[in-house]
């Protein structure tokens, strides 16, 4: 079984930052894959950002060139680092580790003001 949480959220500004952290424990395969999605009111929960144990990334094109995940896999913790906030960016983001099946994090909001 695999725990992860979540932190880094909160309110900025437009063309702001933040960043998000992930941690795991628990019973932690070493091929795996590291994921932050988004779930905005009202809307789906979206894919953001995915890395592998390998160190393979992959961005959803509305974030891209804004976002980079990374991880480090001694600490079994994943990093959304946000840039040039936008207030299309305001969403609950949660944390997901897959290692055969999908655990998710608790969530954590993310407000980008105006």
């Amino acid at each position: 079984q695999v725990q992860l949480v979540e932190s880094g959220g909160g309110l900025v500004q437009a063309g702001g930052s933040l960043r998000l952290s992930c941690a795991a424990s628990g019973s932690i395969f070493s091929t795996n894959v590291m994921s932050w999605y988004r779930q905005a009111p009202g809307k789906e929960r979206d894919m953001v950002a995915t890395i592998t144990s390998g160190g393979i990334t992959r961005y959803a094109d509305s974030v891209k060139g804004r976002f980079t995940i990374s991880r480090d896999n001694a600490k079994n913790t994943a990093y959304l680092q946000m840039n040039s906030l936008k207030p299309e960016d305001t969403a609950v983001y949660y944390c997901a580790f897959t290692s055969g099946w999908t655990t998710w994090g608790q969530g954590t909001q993310v407000t980008v003001s105006s």
